[in-house]
């Protein structure tokens, strides 16, 4: 036996009213449309739902019993139309995000938690892990989406591009390079540098514009992070050259940002499984980043 919402909708209301005529008012429909779904309701389970007792409509005792089924029924798929409309006005869930930890913990953190202050009732649950670890993640959907910087060669993955960023040098406070709006290599022509450790692209990047110019390097720290870098460029080290995006996180130490030339551009993305389409909280996730960093940059 199947039975018809519409008319267990029907039923309901007519118990609760004794009258089919205001049941179809509630339900925006005609009286007469209202007794045909009675009718079907009556022939679908073999008996009479209600008899006429002086011009109002009575529930037999058949009705009775079945009513408060019907009510928990319908109960429940109101529970259920409540469930998805929070699912769909991302109310309630909850959203994994994973990317390397000078991400997530530095420039990205303003941005995530003002996509969870706009959505109070979201869960998220951050992973803060290495490149690698980050695009297998993303790729078995063990997290929903995550950051990386481009490029990434892995075929599980979607990449979106959201921040576009240009190579930077952090001098020390009251450094004689300050007045200087771009820095090239031969205004650093045997000034102290603090650079990123061999092997990774900025860095043969950096060193590729020093043997164009004709210029060794001045290399007085290596390091493998943005943020220290920046800490030890602070601390009247040297010049630390590395990307502006990560660089702007720690300016509140004190330092001057000037930028570098010739250019070398960073790109960062958010990632997703190829796979599978994006949930919708993880497409407004997107829209939020590329929002609210569209904006940051161009505060800057």
């Amino acid at each position: 036996m199947k039975l018809n919402l519409r008319a267990l909708e029907a039923f309901r209301l007519t118990l609760a009213t004794g009258s089919g005529s205001a049941a179809a008012r509630q339900l925006g429909i005609s009286q007469p449309a209202v007794s045909r779904l009675i009718t079907r309701l009556q022939n679908d389970v073999g008996f009479d739902l209600f008899y006429r007792e002086r011009g109002r409509l009575v529930a037999t005792p058949e009705a009775l019993i079945l009513s408060n089924e019907v009510e928990t029924a319908l109960a429940r798929l109101d529970q259920v139309a409540s469930l998805a409309r929070n699912i769909g006005q991302l109310d309630i869930g909850e959203l994994r995000i994973v990317g390397p930890p000078s991400l997530v913990e530095g420039a990205l953190a303003p941005v995530i938690a003002g996509f969870l202050n706009k959505h109070p009732k979201l869960k998220a649950v951050i992973h803060p892990r290495d490149v690698d670890t980050t695009k297998e993640m993303v790729a078995t959907k063990e997290a929903e989406c995550g950051f990386a910087k481009l490029p990434i060669n892995h075929p599980g993955i979607r990449a979106e591009v959201l921040v576009v960023s240009e190579t930077a040098c952090v001098l020390p406070p009251g450094h004689p390079l300050m007045d200087h709006d771009i820095l090239t290599p031969a205004e650093l022509r045997n000034v102290p540098l603090i650079v990123l450790g061999q092997g990774r692209w900025p860095r043969t990047a950096i060193d590729a514009q020093f043997q164009k110019a004709g210029i060794a390097p001045h290399v007085r720290l290596e390091t493998q992070s943005v943020g220290s870098a920046c800490a030890f460029a602070a601390q009247g080290v040297g010049v630390a050259i590395v990307n502006e995006f990560m660089a702007r996180d720690h300016a509140w130490r004190g330092v001057h940002i000037r930028t570098f030339r010739p250019q070398i551009l960073h790109k960062y993305a958010f990632i997703t499984a190829s796979a599978a389409p994006m949930a919708k909280v993880t497409e407004a996730f997107l829209a939020h980043c590329r929002n609210a960093l569209k904006m940051d940059l161009a505060a800057e």
